[in-house]
């Protein structure tokens, strides 16, 4: 599909997108906790807040997002679905938007090239660009709009890892799983899959995954998690 992505229960339309479909979102969106209200935050496409409501049946999902384009596209992905009464997207910056209730989850693919806008266009410069959005306000925000006993899942560049975790602990979250994520078995890790409370658990989950196998196909791990999504 040209401009979009097709997978077992829905297709993802993301040319007017400024962030297109890609691995690090299939991954948050199979990978992170649940509840019965989720926001996305910076929900782009609608791609990870789409696969929120496959697996969370019951659950209504939000999306927030800066760029109109999106928003509108994202929209359209939603009502376009099976699990359009679930999802609502929301055009706004994070740092003034007023939900109207708490939420017991949230997800978010954070911007991750600090302090750089080389990107020529200006859509995927704020996307990629973490000044659009700071890791502190996003964790501002969840200390205020994110039930006690909730939970925050982000994927980050392992470059960025340090400075959004140090982030979450000066606001009061502590990790509760860490996955270190590997292209293949002999490449350094590459993302960071991480979760947070506010209830300090007694130890967290911790491991490093690896998303291929030697000769390409995905690892029994990585097609484990996506089995419900990918079509092949």
């Amino acid at each position: 599909m040209l401009n979009g992505f097709v997978f077992k229960e829905f297709r993802i339309r993301h040319d007017r997108c400024a962030m297109k479909v890609g691995t690090d979102g299939v991954l948050l969106g199979a990978w992170a906790c649940g509840g019965g209200r989720i926001l996305d935050i910076g929900s782009g496409s609608g791609l990870v807040a789409m696969m929120m409501a496959q697996r969370f049946r019951h659950a209504m999902i939000e999306g927030i997002e800066i760029d109109g384009d999106a928003v509108q596209q994202s929209c359209e992905n939603a009502e376009q679905s099976v699990f359009a009464k679930q999802l609502r997207f929301y055009h706004g910056d994070l740092r003034t938007w007023q939900p109207q209730h708490p939420f017991d989850a949230m997800v978010t693919n954070p911007p991750f090239f600090l302090n750089s806008l080389n990107a020529p266009d200006k859509s995927r410069a704020m996307a990629r660009n973490a000044e659009f959005l700071p890791f502190a306000d996003i964790f501002s925000f969840a200390s205020r709009w994110l039930v006690k006993t909730g939970c925050l899942s982000a994927i980050v560049p392992v470059e960025a890892y340090e400075l959004f975790a140090a982030e979450a602990a000066l606001q009061g979250f502590f990790i509760e799983r860490l996955y270190h994520v590997k292209p293949s078995l002999r490449k350094p890790v590459r993302r960071c899959l991480v979760s947070f409370t506010r209830l300090r658990p007694e130890m967290y989950d911790e491991k490093t995954v690896v998303l291929s196998c030697p000769d390409g196909s995905r690892s029994e791990w990585y097609a484990a998690l996506t089995r419900n999504f990918y079509i092949k």
